[in-house]
């Protein structure tokens, strides 16, 4: 029988953890936000062209995914609390490195840190939150998880306040630093719970990865992430121009998905995740074509329904994975995100060259009384419209498939 000050002190070591996870979640947030925030002004500052800038970018979206197979794969052995020294390290180098990055290869290794540093958080936090609250796991999490969306939008926020105020991105990229010192102190001192090994057959995990159903949910998912994580990286670039200003959409995007995500649960049990996802693709799609057709105030009315269509996109992918492949474990919740960014590291130097060919091409005609920048992000959001629209059809078919599977079981 467990004493009462002992279950006392187990809730409250649950509940420093979990703050520490949700403080190095949002110093994982406010990254991107915040460079997505400078980006403009690193390509000023370096003479980068987008498509440079877009490889730059790359390497923040390509670290996480190798961070989350390597932890993911390593937990057990290495424990939560060496997983997140690995992301403070990380975190550590990559924002000093950035700070005194001098050129395009500075910014480029020290993205990679960062995105490895972010991924590592995932890595440990996830199975370290499922660990510490075994009766409300999937609270829990969803809780965890709201400090991603909530971390950008106090980023967002940040940057746009400092830039303002004629503050540089050195200052903004050193204000990350402060809660980065704080969840490496914390948990420096903390008590981790100690590690149970429990045996999974990998050959089984493996397995289910080649399964039909998980090979086309992973499609999806690099073009899910890229509709969602892909626009915002670029929002400042492709909306500058636009009369509405984008850190302010990026936080209100971003507020929307907090709020969206905390209060999930009667959503997705209403529509199934299945109609959740083509619910998304729809409003994805229509938020995409009203910001790439709207300027000044009418801006941040598109953005809104943008936000609610990439809400649910990312936790609803994992979460059909987990219910409806769950012989992938714990490996097909990793496969599938890491596959959401990896497809994000691709596409943002593409994006970025699509962004420099627009405005060449917008260029020939300020004769005309066009603004080039504007025209140009107008192209790109129109291209981007692709991603959600290809995911209406396939999300079309899945609740077509999903339905008949429901129906054949009844």
């Amino acid at each position: 029988m467990i004493e009462g000050n002992e279950m006392s002190e187990d809730n409250q070591n649950n509940s420093r953890l979990f703050l520490i996870s949700c403080i190095a979640l949002t110093v994982t947030a406010m990254t991107f936000a915040i460079r997505a925030g400078i980006l403009g002004e690193l390509g000023v500052e370096f003479q980068l062209s987008s498509k440079e800038l877009g490889w730059v970018n790359s390497m923040a979206f390509l670290g996480f995914p190798i961070a989350m197979m390597f932890g993911g794969g390593l937990y057990n052995v290495l424990g939560a609390k060496k997983l997140l020294i690995i992301a403070f390290v990380g975190h550590m180098l990559g924002l000093v490195l950035t700070i005194t990055a001098a050129g395009f290869w500075g910014l480029f290794t020290s993205s990679l840190f960062i995105g490895f540093a972010n991924g590592s958080v995932e890595a440990a936090c996830n199975p370290l939150i499922s660990d510490s609250y075994p009766k409300k796991k999937t609270t829990m999490l969803n809780r965890f998880h709201v400090w991603f969306p909530g971390g950008i939008v106090i980023g967002s926020l940040v940057s746009k306040f400092m830039t303002d105020a004629g503050l540089g991105w050195q200052m903004q990229i050193g204000v990350m630093l402060l809660p980065t010192v704080v969840y490496g102190v914390m948990m420096l001192g903390q008590k981790f719970p100690q590690f149970q090994n429990v045996t999974l057959s990998t050959a089984s995990n493996f397995k289910a990865l080649f399964s039909p159903l998980f090979l086309f949910m992973a499609f999806c998912m690099t073009l899910t992430a890229t509709s969602e994580l892909a626009t915002g990286q670029w929002i400042n670039s492709i909306l500058g121009a636009s009369g509405a200003s984008p850190m302010i959409i990026l936080a209100m995007i971003t507020g929307l998905m907090a709020v969206g995500r905390y209060f999930a649960g009667p959503i997705v049990q209403r529509l199934n995740p299945s109609g959740v996802l083509l619910c998304s693709a729809i409003l994805t799609t229509v938020g995409i074509y009203m910001l790439s057709t709207s300027t000044g105030g009418l801006v941040y009315i598109a953005a809104i329904v943008f936000a609610l269509g990439v809400t649910y996109f990312w936790p609803t992918m994992i979460g059909f994975i987990a219910e409806n492949v769950p012989e992938s474990g714990a490996l097909g919740m990793s496969i599938i995100g890491g596959a959401g960014m990896f497809a994000v590291s691709m596409w943002n130097p593409v994006i970025g060259q699509w962004i420099d060919d627009a405005k060449a091409k917008a260029m020939l005609k300020v004769t005309e009384g066009v603004n080039p920048e504007l025209v140009a992000g107008q192209e790109v959001l129109s291209t981007m419209i692709i991603f959600p629209a290809i995911l209406i059809v396939a999300f079309s078919l899945l609740y077509a498939f999903m339905r008949k599977k429901k129906a054949n079981i009844e």
